[in-house]
C-alpha cells in the first residue's frame, strides 16, 4: 500500500512539472520573436531616398545677402549665387527646389532639426560645426575684412580698438574679429543690413564679415562712394554647404554634383554670373575646388 502511495506520488509530481513546462514554452518562444523583432526593424530611408520620393529639395539660403541670397525686388522671389547653386543639385535630382530663408543664427539649428535637407547659406566650414552638422567640400572661398564709411580714418582692424564694429548673430566674425583686434566691442545684429544701417546711423564704426558680402552691402547703398572695405584679411572662410549629420549618401551625391559643377565648366559660368567683370561684385577667381579622382 505503501509502495503504491509513493507510484501515485511521483507521478502526480511528474505531471504538474510537465504541465508546467508546458505552459512556459509558448511564453518563451513569444519572448523570443519579440526580441527578435526589436533588434531588426524597419530599415530607415536615407536622405537621398526620401528627397527623391518626395520630389522636392528643401534648401535653406539668405535672403538679405546680396549677392548670395536676396529678394529681387522685381519678381519678389529669392536669387542669388547660392540659390543657383541649390537649383543646380535639384536638377541633378530631378526634384524641385523649395526655398527657405535662414540667418546665420538659424541656419545650423534648421539643418540638424530636418527643417531643411540643406544649408547654402555663406556659411564657413569650421572643425566646431561639425559637431552638429556635416559639410561638403568647400564651394566657395572668401575672407574677412571690414567695411567702413570712406575717409573716416579706419584702414584695418588696428584702428578698432575702442570701437564698436557690428556684424550678425551666430556669424564667424563675432570671434574672428575680437581674436585680432580684442579692445573692440562687438555688437551682433540680426543680419548683415541691420549692421550696415548700424554703420551709416553712427551706432558702429565698422561693419565685419566676408569681404564679398560686404562688396554686397557696400555696391548695393544709394550711395557706394561713401563706404570702402579696407584692411588685410582677417580669416580664411571656406564656405561649404551644410548638411545632416550620418547621411552619407546625400553628402557622397552632393560632393559629386560639385565637383561635376566645377569640371563641367558650370561652377564659372555660376560664378560669372554674380561675381564676373561685369557685374557690381566683380571678384577673381583665384582658387581651386578639391576634385577627387
Amino acid at each position: 500500500m505503501l509502495g503504491l502511495r509513493r507510484v501515485v506520488v511521483l507521478m502526480l509530481v511528474l505531471g504538474l512539472a510537465a504541465a508546467f513546462g508546458c505552459s512556459q514554452a509558448p511564453d518563451k518562444a513569444a519572448t523570443g520573436d519579440t526580441a527578435q523583432r526589436a533588434v531588426a526593424p524597419e530599415a530607415k530611408k536615407d536622405l537621398l531616398e526620401v528627397v527623391k520620393e518626395r520630389g522636392v529639395l528643401v534648401a535653406g539660403v539668405k535672403d538679405a545677402v546680396v549677392p548670395f541670397g536676396y529678394v529681387d525686388p522685381q519678381s519678389n522671389q529669392i536669387i542669388g549665387f547660392d540659390v543657383d547653386i541649390c537649383q543646380y543639385l535639384a536638377d541633378k535630382l530631378g526634384v524641385k527646389l523649395d526655398l527657405k530663408p535662414v540667418t546665420s543664427a538659424t541656419r545650423i539649428p534648421m539643418v540638424a532639426q530636418g527643417s531643411i535637407d540643406l544649408a547654402a547659406a555663406t556659411m564657413t566650414h569650421k572643425i566646431s560645426r561639425d559637431d552638429v552638422i556635416d559639410f561638403s567640400i568647400t564651394y566657395f572661398m572668401d575672407g574677412q575684412k571690414v567695411l567702413v564709411k570712406k575717409d573716416g580714418g579706419i584702414k584695418g582692424a588696428a584702428d578698432l580698438a575702442g570701437k564698436k564694429v557690428g556684424t550678425a548673430k551666430g556669424s564667424t566674425s563675432e570671434k574672428n574679429i575680437k581674436a585680432v583686434q580684442p579692445d573692440c566691442t562687438v555688437l551682433s545684429f540680426e543680419g548683415y543690413p541691420e549692421a550696415f544701417l548700424a554703420l551709416k546711423q553712427g551706432k558702429v564704426s565698422a561693419v565685419t564679415t566676408d569681404s564679398t558680402i560686404l562688396l554686397g552691402l557696400k555696391n548695393s547703398d544709394e550711395n557706394p562712394e561713401q563706404w570702402a572695405i579696407v584692411g588685410d584679411f582677417i580669416a580664411a572662410e571656406p564656405y561649404g554647404l551644410g548638411l545632416p549629420e550620418n547621411e552619407s549618401n546625400f553628402r557622397d551625391f552632393v560632393n559629386a554634383s560639385l565637383m561635376e559643377m566645377w569640371t563641367s565648366g558650370e561652377y564659372k559660368k555660376i560664378y560669372d554670373k554674380w561675381f564676373g567683370p561685369d557685374t557690381k561684385y566683380y571678384l577673381p577667381l583665384t582658387w581651386q575646388m578639391e576634385i577627387w579622382p
